[in-house]
């Protein structure tokens, strides 16, 4: 019997070994792959240049695709070739490239290298690093227009890059980054007329696609969790903790439109929590109000950032993407505008 229990103390170590083994192996290779591609992104670039005509670049890609996957087989296409010459476009630091092809994989790179915002894009490969998104994660994040959606995203451009390097050098998450507006709760199945109590209990039944969408570091905690102030009681729709934030997260869900009076309620479940439920060495409680809908102008007037609220709309029902990332990217542009109006320009002869 204690034979045998040495023998799976042993088996268990060795096997730890050859996992540790395996991933430095395939982490290496990855990386390898991908600059390989990078390198043969750069020099096929560098003929071009030489070369200085548009005509030439398209002629030599055909060719040399053509030489290679005769010598190589399918996986050199002209379509790979291309995408190693958007890789060095996009990526044209070399000790970046580095970096990121040990951090990331190279089907993970392709997806990234189609986005022409550099911010966008930053979001994104940040983002995968943290919370170690598959390919497939990776690219329906994406599709889901997450960065438009994502709070960061109607910030000024400094505050984005400060918050991405942050998150890049120290780990540091910050609110912005994380809440979102609109949230997509069309797998909830409610249609045409429906309660809070309904939107409450259809989210309990889809809590693991709810906080899929919300983030994987929500943690359920309360269901109309009661506070007792005084004689009077109050009732918080849903409690959750978000682990990185290390903070309390309120959400209270109403059906019409957000009206101010909403903030003086959230407001009170906040103080409440940070005075008798927020542990030592935690972050002050924060708090998301979920509507139907909500007036820009009024939100931004009323500072909820101050009061540690964000006002997000939810969608029971998907528009087409296209009409809804158009509707997405005015209201980051009209938000930037409220934000830093642009200065008239003096025409006036001097």
């Amino acid at each position: 019997m204690e034979n045998n229990l040495e023998v799976s103390g042993l088996f268990l170590e060795i096997k730890q070994l050859i996992e540790q083994s395996k991933n430095k192996i395939a982490i290496s290779v990855n990386s390898e792959m991908s600059l390989l591609y990078w390198n043969i992104g750069n020099r096929i670039n560098r003929n071009i240049l030489e070369n200085k005509r548009a005509e030439y670049g398209k002629h030599i890609v055909a060719i040399l695709a053509g030489q290679l996957h005769t010598e190589f087989g399918s996986g050199w296409s002209e379509k790979q070739l291309r995408h190693c010459l958007r890789f060095v476009d996009v990526f044209p630091n070399f000790q970046i490239v580095s970096t990121l092809s040990r951090q990331l994989s190279w089907s993970h790179i392709k997806e990234l290298i189609p986005i022409t915002d550099s911010l966008k894009r930053e979001f994104y490969i940040e983002m995968c690093k943290m919370d170690k998104w598959s390919v497939r994660t990776l690219r329906g994040r994406i599709d889901s227009i997450l960065y438009e959606r994502t709070a960061i995203s109607k910030k000024p451009e400094k505050t984005i890059e400060n918050d991405l390097l942050a998150l890049k050098k120290e780990a540091k998450l910050t609110p912005d980054l994380v809440f979102r507006d609109p949230y997509f709760l069309d797998f909830l199945g409610l249609k045409d007329t429906y309660s809070e109590k309904d939107l409450e209990t259809a989210i309990l039944a889809e809590l693991q696609n709810f906080i899929l969408e919300f983030g994987s570091d929500f943690a359920f905690l309360a269901r109309q969790k009661r506070i007792t102030i005084g004689d009077d009681d109050f009732y918080i729709d849903l409690l959750f903790y978000h682990r990185k934030l290390k903070r309390l997260i309120v959400i209270e869900l109403k059906l019409g439109k957000f009206k101010h009076e909403h903030k003086s309620q959230l407001e009170l479940y906040l103080r409440w929590l940070d005075k008798y439920e927020k542990q030592e060495g935690k972050n002050t409680p924060l708090g998301i109000l979920l509507c139907t809908e909500k007036n820009d102008q009024i939100v931004e007037l009323l500072e909820l950032d101050k009061s540690g609220i964000h006002v997000a709309t939810y969608l029971t029902e998907l528009p087409p993407v296209e009409w809804l990332k158009a509707k997405l990217n005015k209201s980051i542009e009209e938000s930037k505008n409220r934000l830093f109006p642009k200065k008239e320009e003096n025409n006036e002869q001097v």
